[in-house]
């Protein structure tokens, strides 16, 4: 039997990392994945829960904030309890074995650098070949 997730969303909010009484860090965030055809009722993504424990947690917890483009492998866990009104509450969420950021985080939130206009060069664009959106400039 295999158990195995594996999927790539935006963070909908900002990982909220806590320790729990044994010591262990525990990270839990949400991601949005698109669809690739809307479906009927108008939704275009898809949401899902996920924890992560241990040193992934402290790298997602570091790293990664609302909107960040992310890769998560993983496995399904469900979750039975009862709420305070005495219903019977199920959930299912993704068991995260690693995170991968997969885009760079926005500095113009921050006021960074990207933010700040760029000055004018006369140097030739590089050719199509050539060019390096990572590259440090």
């Amino acid at each position: 039997m295999v158990n195995r997730v594996v999927l790539i969303g935006r963070l909908t909010r900002d990982p909220e990392m806590r320790t729990t009484n044994s010591g262990k860090n525990v990270v839990e965030f949400s991601i949005a994945v698109n669809k690739r055809v809307k479906a009927a009722d108008g939704t275009d993504a898809d949401f899902f829960r996920v924890k992560a424990w241990g040193q992934t947690a402290e790298y997602v917890n570091s790293y990664l904030t609302k909107g960040r483009l992310v890769a998560v492998d993983g496995r399904l866990e469900t979750r039975k309890w009862t709420d305070q009104g005495g219903a019977n509450r199920e959930t299912v969420e993704v068991v995260a074995d690693n995170v991968n950021g997969l885009d760079r985080p926005r500095d113009d939130a921050a006021g960074g650098a990207a933010s700040a206009p760029r000055a004018a060069s006369n140097a030739p664009a590089p050719a199509a070949d050539e060019y390096d959106p990572f590259a440090d400039e």
